[in-house]
């Protein structure tokens, strides 16, 4: 069995074969494109990005980052849609300079991930101590799994390391299903690799390998943070035309939140009401050109540290909205993501990972 979904317009092959998929093996939806580190330009569209940044560029301060900033300033990009990989080594000598650096592109609005997990010099200290969003194991790891059970016991200890955390693991280089079910089986939700790449049609399959209960999760169920998804933003002054586009760009894209200038949370456009509004009699007419706010709901936001027991209280407040995404905040109220109901039912009411 397999979960498809188209993952680019089928009019831009050379853009999807530039990028590789980020898959959520839950849902079958890609939720994020990972560039490649020689990319000319930032791949277009609303999904995030995925990209690689070598620690030494973090240790070197805003000087050496400023490239970054540049290349998404020139794409249009912001940084809340972009989850950075750190990855290389750090000396002794620099690792506050790494911590205050990863400090400051989070203050920013990036999402930081540690690349290269369970090959590479970084300490696992260090990494927990820098509490990454998303911890990426390295290919030459995931190459070996299942067939070397020393390697499979260190991926499987790493996926237990990232939800002491409250961080996401994905599983890069997936070739083959026999991988695709070892990894799934330590409670990897998200993935890449040529087994999830886009076929001739332009979707992807993913084959959905049967999960192994785990122990029961404690009665509040996991905080919201560790359910995150990247969410799908738009500035709060977008035209409906903006959202539809959005909307189009992948089908298992459930929400579009409208921001400020601050990544604050402004309106919530659901896919099913919104797409109606639109698609109804004058619907374009009347909407199309004008803001897309004038149809939003008010996001129904939770911090970062909500049980999901909490959020499904969050969740239930409203009859007309029960499955809606809820917005998940950090501390001063900026977006982090989105976190399904789908998936709080999950975690609230049985084993999860």
């Amino acid at each position: 069995m397999s979960l498809q979904t188209p993952l680019l317009p089928p009019h831009d092959p050379e853009a999807s074969a530039s990028v590789s998929p980020v898959v959520d093996l839950e849902t079958g939806g890609v939720i994020a494109l990972h560039v490649p580190p020689g990319a000319s330009e930032l791949a277009p569209g609303t999904l995030p990005l995925l990209l690689d940044l070598p620690t030494h560029m973090v240790i070197g301060g805003s000087g050496a980052l400023a490239p970054l900033h540049e290349a998404l300033r020139r794409s249009g990009r912001r940084p809340r849609e972009v989850i950075l990989k750190v990855h290389g080594p750090c000396q002794d000598a620099d690792r506050r300079a790494l911590l205050v650096g990863l400090d400051g592109l989070r203050a920013i609005g990036y999402l930081v991930a540690f690349g290269g997990m369970g090959v590479g010099s970084l300490p696992m200290e260090l990494v927990t101590e820098a509490a990454p969003y998303l911890i990426v194991l390295a290919p030459e790891l995931v190459a070996r799994v299942p067939d070397d059970h020393r390697r499979t016991a260190v991926g499987e200890a790493l996926a237990t390391l990232a939800r002491g955390i409250s961080a996401h693991v994905l599983t890069p280089g997936i070739t083959g299903e026999a991988q695709l079910a070892t990894v799934r089986s330590w409670g990897v939700r998200l993935a890449e690799g040529p087994l999830l790449r886009p076929g001739p049609d332009g979707r992807v399959r993913v084959p959905l390998p049967v999960r192994k209960p785990s122990r029961t999760d404690l009665m509040l169920g996991p905080r919201v943070q560790e359910l995150l998804l990247p969410a799908v933003t738009l500035p709060e002054r977008a035209t409906s035309e903006e959202v539809v586009e959005a909307f189009g760009t992948e089908p298992s894209i459930t929400s579009v939140i409208l921001v400020d200038e601050y990544q604050r949370p402004e309106g919530s456009l659901d896919r099913s009401r919104f797409l109606l509004s639109i698609a109804g009699r004058y619907g374009h007419a009347l909407h199309g050109k004008k803001p897309a706010l004038r149809l939003a709901d008010p996001p129904r936001t939770v911090p970062r540290t909500t049980p999901a027991i909490a959020a499904m209280q969050v969740a239930g407040r409203d009859s007309a909205r029960v499955y809606d995404d809820l917005v998940v905040t950090d501390e001063v109220g900026r977006c982090l993501g989105v976190v399904r109901v789908s998936d709080l039912m999950r975690a609230a009411t049985g084993p999860y990972r």
